[in-house]
Formats: C-alpha cells, sequence, structure tokens
C-alpha cells in the first residue's frame, strides 16, 4: 500500500472507538514506579522523557498484559521496586508484590486485567498471578483471548545477527497472537524435552519412561513446527510488497522436522522424529543436549530488494526489515481478527530519517491501533500532534501533556 493511499485511509478509533484499547493502566511497585496511574483514550501514545526516567519501564508493564516474561524476559523477583540499597531477595513475603491493573476496550467490551508477582510462601516458588474481571484464572493464558501485543526494543536490532534463539521466541510470539494453544504446546515440549535429557544425563535404561517423553515431543514437537510454517506463510503475503520504505521480506523456518512436514503428512513427520529422537540418545547423551527438534529450528529472513539474508543486510536495512516484520504481522492480526494488536514501540525514533519516521506514522494511523511510542526528543512526535495523546515522563512520574 502506498504512502498517499495510507495517509488517506486513517482510521484510527476516536475516544469511542471499539478496537483494542488500554482506558486506564495503572502501575503499582512496579520498577521505578510507586504508584502510577494513567487515564487515555483509545489513540496512539507518546511518552518522551530522559533516558532512565521510567519510559521502557511503562511498555514492560504493558507487556504483561500478555502471556509469557515481558519484553525484558526478567524473572518476577527483578521487576518489583527497590528502595535505595534494598536487598530485594532480604525481603519476606508478602512484602511488596508488583502488580499491574489495566482497563481495556475490546471489541466486546470493557474487561478488567489484572497481573502480578508474589514471592512464594516458602520465600523461592515466585508466583505470578493473573485476573481477569476480578477472578483469579488458573493460566496466564487465558490473556491471550482478551489481548494481543506486538513490540520492538532498541535490543531486538541484533535480532538478525544473533543465535536462532531470540528469532524462535520472536516467531513464537507472533504465533501466540493467533493461536493461543501454541504457548501450552511449546511449554509440553520444552518439559518433555529437558525431562529425556535428564533421564539420558542419568544414564536411565527405562525405555518405556523414554519412549513416552519421546512420543510427546514428536507429537507437541511437529505442531509446534506446523504452526510456525502456517504463520510465516500468512504473513508473507503481508510482507510481499515493498512500500518504498520499508522493504518485502521472505520468512522461511528451516529444521529437519520442516522439511518433514513438507514432504508428507503430519502423522507420518511425527513417526520420523520418534525415530530419529530413539536414534540420537546415545548421542544426546554424550553431548548433554538434545540434537533434533524444533527448539533447534531457524527462522531465516530475506530482504526481497536486494535478495540478501537479513544476517547480510546493512544495520539501516536490518532496522528496516524488523519494522516491516512487526508491522505486517499486525496488518495480519488486523485482517484475521479484525482488531489491530496494541504495539509497543520503544526508541523508535532515534535511528530513523525522517523519510522512515513518517512512513511509520502513516502505517501506525492507518492501522487504527492503540500504538504506545517513546521517545528523548519530542520534536521528533510532531507530526502526530492532533491525532496522539502525549505525556511527558521525569523521575518516574507520568504527566499529561495538553
Amino acid at each position: 500500500m502506498g504512502l498517499q493511499g495510507l495517509s488517506t485511509q486513517y482510521t484510527s478509533p476516536d475516544a469511542n472507538g471499539e478496537g483494542l484499547s488500554v482506558r486506564r493502566l495503572t502501575l503499582t511497585d512496579f520498577r521505578c514506579y510507586n504508584h502510577q496511574r494513567m487515564a487515555l483514550d483509545a489513540r496512539p501514545v507518546v511518552l518522551t522523557g530522559a533516558n532512565g526516567a521510567g519510559k521502557t519501564n511503562l511498555l514492560e508493564g504493558l507487556s504483561f498484559l500478555v502471556p509469557g516474561r515481558g519484553l525484558r524476559r526478567a524473572k518476577l523477583a527483578e521487576i518489583v521496586r527497590r528502595e535505595q540499597g534494598e536487598d530485594i531477595d532480604a525481603l519476606q513475603p508478602p512484602a511488596r508484590p508488583w502488580g499491574v491493573a489495566a482497563t481495556l476496550a475490546t471489541p466486546d467490551g470493557e474487561v478488567e486485567i489484572g497481573t502480578g508477582f508474589e514471592k512464594g510462601p516458602d520465600g523461592k516458588r515466585d508466583k505470578r498471578i493473573v485476573k481477569v474481571d476480578g477472578e483469579v484464572v488458573k493460566s496466564q493464558a487465558v490473556l491471550a483471548d482478551y489481548v494481543s501485543v506486538l513490540w520492538l526494543t532498541p535490543q531486538m536490532d541484533r535480532l538478525f545477527v544473533e543465535g536462532p534463539g531470540p528469532r524462535r521466541r520472536f516467531l513464537d510470539r507472533l504465533v501466540f497472537g493467533s493461536d493461543s494453544a501454541h504457548a501450552g504446546r511449546v511449554k509440553a515440549y520444552d518439559h518433555a524435552l529437558r525431562e529425556r535429557m535428564r533421564l539420558l544425563r542419568d544414564g536411565s535404561k527405562d525405555e518405556d519412561w523414554l519412549a513416552s517423553l519421546e512420543d510427546t515431543m514428536a507429537t507437541r514437537g511437529v505442531a509446534v513446527a506446523a504452526a510456525r510454517l502456517d504463520v510465516t506463510r500468512r504473513l508473507g503475503l503481508h510482507l510481499a510488497a515493498d512500500t518504498g520504505v520499508f522493504p518485502g521480506a521472505a520468512l522461511e523456518v528451516d529444521g529437519p522436522v520442516e522439511s518433514w512436514l513438507g514432504d508428507g503428512p503430519a502423522l507420518a513427520a511425527e513417526d520420523q522424529f520418534r525415530v530419529a529422537l530413539a536414534k540420537s540418545r546415545g548421542g544426546d547423551a554424550a553431548e548433554g543436549r538434545t540434537s533434533i527438534g524444533p527448539h533447534k529450528s531457524e527462522l531465516k529472513v530475506r530482504h526481497l530488494g536486494n535478495g540478501q539474508a537479513a544476517a547480510l543486510c546493512s544495520t539501516g536495512e536490518q532496522k528496516a526489515l524488523l519494522i516491516a516484520l512487526v508491522l505486517g504481522s499486525a496488518r495480519m492480526r488486523a485482517q484475521e481478527q479484525g482488531t489491530a494488536p496494541m504495539l509497543l514501540l520503544d526508541e523508535i525514533a532515534a535511528h530513523l530519517d525522517s523519510r522512515r519516521l513518517g512512513a511509520l506514522f502513516d502505517e501506525i494511523l492507518g492501522l487504527g491501533a492503540q500504538v504506545w511510542m517513546t521517545g528523548t526528543d519530542s520534536g521528533l512526535f510532531e507530526p502526530l500532534a492532533g491525532r496522539a495523546q502525549f505525556f511527558s515522563v521525569a523521575e518516574a512520574t507520568v504527566t499529561a501533556v495538553l
């Protein structure tokens, strides 16, 4: 879609819009915040302030409205607000649990979501509590039924040059957004993988238990691989076009399990995976790791403009590709689910020229999503004046800019 088309198709909802948006956000003892409450409407949100003021902490709080470990992948106890010189590990339960509470506007009406941390009764087992409309739910996976969030942080700028693990996690987050059951499959696969390795390291000869674990790995692992392949295929349709600013991209998930799925039905792939796991027991025991499975698969991204693998592109091209992936994912969810996800874009304007920054704003406004953006220079966001809500962040205090 061309930039002119985007600017004329502005669909961002007004304060009474029916998309997904946060209308009230409260952070309690979360990172640098003692108690912070924000009242909002459905428009994009711009947070500006000096480095270290607490902007990213707000985005991290929002990232806990969906299943997972948040945009920093932090341990629960690390997030608790600390007084100067305080050792948080010395605190005894129930001392100062953190919390994030939000009133969300959704196409199905308002919903209240709360989540937070409590130290376990033994002081060791940390617990994450999730409430929906005041009722405690058994699993944080329920959050995916209400909220869809994508984020982009400066740490992700190295996504294409790091090892394959961060790219797999990035892809899995994309899958979670359209298939909430994916989290359970990944968890079951990872648990079976760890248990199998524990038995192999211990020299266990319990063939039946090993076979049972490998059966779980085969069934869940093939399902994980199939879901990843499906999302990359669907997302590829939204990434094929080059706007002239953000490049077109091609995606591929590469690994033996994915190859087996390409050659035949899922049941046949499961059988091949079981056989491969049984044959690799000796080698896996010697190496101390499982050598085959979707935990080893690689997400490959190619820049369609120059034909290069993302890892070989310039830093600027990699940044543009990453933004293209996030925007393409948001367009895909908006088309398939009827509602655009929330986007959390940390320091997004810092390394974009005016042309790409203008194109990004046009894309955001065209999505009709509530997009949260942070930056140190408020002037970079001037094109959004009157079309976004602005807040100043200083010393862990958020103030609306009127």
